[in-house]
């Protein structure tokens, strides 16, 4: 049985069951993916061990517990949003030269454990919305300096890499109302979900 492991912050973990027997995968691209690929690749396992307000510094830290323990053949990472909002509304984010620095660590760390497993970096995204309008050219500007710092991550280490921002941003030319997609400018809404849902799946077929 081949396990896919998806990890990262709010928008990963969607209001996820806690139990850890794979049953709540929470609302969001997550179970999305697991529908689609369970149906595909019938005796898939699927574990989603996002957690909210989750930096990557805290990937990291649990790095042995919610990873390399769980020995899957197939990790998802969606993370970096969280590094800049936190340090927008409390000075407590990761910086960009940090935060490629420990995606780096964190990912060098899973390959020389899990040597066999693929693992697919998720770009972050963001629009303009409630939560993020206040302070906009910042979100805007640091999520790309993650976005940018993801990419060069997943290069370094010849990692498929799933572009998102632009997939929002052509998501707005069809209907612009950025809420629609991502209800306050960082959380998708179910339309959103399907959106990362759709480019993960064609990054998976492609591995």
């Amino acid at each position: 049985m081949k396990t896919f492991l998806f990890q990262g912050d709010s928008i990963t973990d969607a209001g996820r069951g806690r139990d850890g027997d794979g049953f709540n995968l929470g609302w969001g691209y997550a179970v999305v993916t697991a529908a689609k690929l369970g149906r595909k690749y019938p005796g898939m396992k699927f574990i989603n061990k996002g957690i909210s307000g989750n930096r990557v510094v805290d990937l990291y830290a649990r790095i042995k517990t919610d990873f390399i323990n769980l020995k899957p053949d197939y990790i998802s990472i969606l993370i970096g949003i969280n590094d800049v909002w936190h340090e927008i509304s409390n000075q407590n984010g990761v910086a960009a030269p940090k935060f490629e620095k420990m995606y780096s660590m964190l990912i060098e760390e899973l390959k020389e454990s899990l040597p066999e497993t693929k693992i697919i970096i998720l770009e972050p995204f963001v629009l303009k919305a409630s939560a993020t309008e206040e302070h906009w050219d910042e979100f805007k500007s640091e999520t790309k300096l993650r976005a940018e710092a993801a990419k060069r991550v997943a290069d370094k280490y010849n990692l498929p890499f799933v572009k998102l921002q632009e997939k929002f941003d052509e998501a707005m030319n069809e209907y612009n109302e950025a809420s629609y997609w991502l209800k306050d400018g960082v959380h998708p809404m179910p339309s959103g979900h399907e959106i990362i849902s759709e480019e993960l799946i064609k990054a998976f077929e492609n591995l």
